[in-house]
Parts: structure tokens; C-alpha cells; sequence
């Protein structure tokens, strides 16, 4: 996969700055646009979850170039995401809430090309995750009472 490195480099420089404001408006975004997203949050300190997920996108985009981080981060956050109950299918909703939020604090940068380099940035970035993590280890809690005969 070929991704616009140097446009996605640039376009972060452009948007961190407001970096704060942009976690906060992502959450925004998940949360009206997804509300069943929100139990997932219940008992999250959103403060610190919003500065991960700020480190999580400068960790991203500093290490574009260097391919083996990037996979070995994204692996490990993939995993991790498995054991805060992230399925497969919540992460369109967080592109969807990210690039809304890249768009809006882009601003007229905000072009068609920028947005398939995010969109297709996220895409990699989903697959990494999804590499890393592994639903096939998730156990089954059998109620020991039952009687199973």
C-alpha cells in the first residue's frame, strides 16, 4: 500500500497545533454520530484518553517512514483495543469521526487529495490494528451453575 506520506506529514503540521481541540471535536463527532459508542467510554478518564489518542496520532505520523515502529505499535494498540471490547466493526466509526474532525480543523487544505491520503492512511492503520489484534483468543464466560450434562 502506497500512502502520500509527505501530504499526510503536512497536513498534521497543519492541524497540531489544535491538536486538543481536534481529540475533543473526534469524541464529539463518535459520540453524536455513534452514540452506541459510548458505553464502550463508560469508564474511561476522557482527559486521559484523549491525550492517548493525540500521542497515538503523532506517534502515526512521526513514524510513516519508519514502516517497522509503526507496525509494532499498531500491532500492540490493536491487541489492546481487544481487551477495551473494540470489535471490527467500531472501527469505521472512528475514521468516519476522525476524518470528520481532520476536515473541519484542516479547513480549505481540506481537498478531495487529502482526504483519500487520510482515508487511505486509516485504512493501513485499521488493517495493522486488526493484524495485532486477536479476537480468535477471546474467551467464552460459561456460567459455572449451569448444569451441563
Amino acid at each position: 500500500m502506497s500512502l502520500n506520506v509527505e501530504l499526510l506529514e503536512q497536513s498534521f503540521e497543519l492541524v497540531k497545533p489544535k491538536a486538543d481541540e481536534l481529540v475533543t471535536s473526534f469524541y464529539h463527532n463518535l459520540f453524536t454520530d455513534y452514540p452506541e459508542a459510548k458505553p464502550l467510554f463508560e469508564h474511561s478518564d476522557m482527559s486521559k484518553q484523549k491525550q492517548m489518542l493525540k500521542g497515538a496520532l503523532v506517534m502515526v505520523v512521526e513514524n510513516l517512514r519508519n514502516p517497522e515502529v509503526l507496525n509494532s505499535s499498531l500491532k500492540g494498540l490493536g491487541a489492546r483495543h481487544v481487551k477495551y471490547g473494540a470489535m471490527p466493526e467500531h472501527y469505521p466509526w472512528v475514521g468516519n469521526s476522525l476524518l470528520k474532525a481532520l476536515g473541519e480543523y484542516a479547513g480549505e487544505a481540506w481537498t478531495p487529495e487529502l482526504k483519500a491520503a487520510w482515508v487511505g492512511a486509516y485504512g493501513a492503520i485499521t488493517e495493522i490494528m486488526l493484524d495485532g489484534a486477536d479476537y480468535s483468543k477471546q474467551s467464552v464466560q460459561l456460567d459455572s451453575s449451569a448444569n451441563i450434562s
